[in-house]
């Protein structure tokens, strides 16, 4: 390995680590999508509450990196935190994008 690529190599992964360490997830957001009517509040204790116009339901999710398992009344959703902070879900869903609110 030359030192060029070496180098390259490093940045990478320094940056990586930095992003990483910068970004706290989904613990003590709130995410709302458009208009808000779907609203998911993540606790710090791997808790949420997830609503949906006036309803609202407990939930529980877990973080990996930047994807994060939503389990309500067990219904399971995947999202993924993307690198401008919005929480993106299957595209045709109530979760499509939704965005930090606090």
């Amino acid at each position: 390995m030359n030192r060029e690529t070496l180098v390259a190599a490093l940045s990478v992964t320094f940056v990586s680590f930095f992003v990483m360490a910068c970004s706290s997830g989904v613990k003590g957001h709130t995410y709302a999508g458009p208009g808000g009517m779907v609203q998911i509040e993540f606790q710090s204790d791997g808790k949420a509450f997830a609503s949906l116009g006036g309803m609202s339901s407990s939930c529980t999710y877990t973080q990996s990196g930047n994807k994060v398992t939503l389990i309500c009344e067990g219904d399971t959703e995947q999202l993924t935190l993307g690198s401008d902070g919005a929480l993106a879900g299957p595209p045709d869903g109530m979760l499509a994008r939704l965005t930090k609110v606090k």
